[in-house]
């Protein structure tokens, strides 16, 4: 038996260490729009991010937690590493953030026929992939 999905998307959470960088970067510097922000158990706050039909949830805990994720990226670690939102605005997203600050890991660049990428680091060192595919 396989699974019955009931949504066309995956919903990605983050718990992250500096929550002001944090909100700025997924809601000033790539512009998602903020769904809401709710309490979670226990403690801390998940703040809801909209990415077509998928939702970011950018998740400070308080207490927070006693162990940061390990970092570098796709060779960093084993585990989640990165994440891929298709955009038809990438040259412009990955100026944008990189006016912003933000590291970007790889420059637009060409990875197949039709097919341009660019990685952004987040504040706290998650990647984000951007994807870009030409007509």
């Amino acid at each position: 038996m396989s699974l019955a999905i009931t949504k066309p998307s995956i919903d990605i959470g983050i718990v992250c260490n500096d929550i002001d960088a944090m909100m700025t970067f997924y809601g000033e510097t790539l512009g998602l729009p903020l769904e809401a922000t709710i309490p979670m158990p226990g403690g801390g706050k998940m703040n809801r991010f909209k990415v077509g039909d998928s939702v970011i949830k950018v998740i400070e805990l308080d207490p927070a937690p006693a162990t940061p994720a390990a970092p570098g990226g796709i060779r960093g670690a084993t585990g989640y590493r990165y994440w891929t939102i298709a955009v038809s605005n990438l040259v412009a997203s990955v100026e944008k953030a990189a006016a912003a600050g933000a590291t970007i890991v790889v420059a637009a660049k060409e990875v197949r026929p039709g097919i341009t990428i660019a990685i952004i680091a987040d504040p706290d060192g998650n990647w984000v992939e951007l994807l870009e595919e030409s007509a």
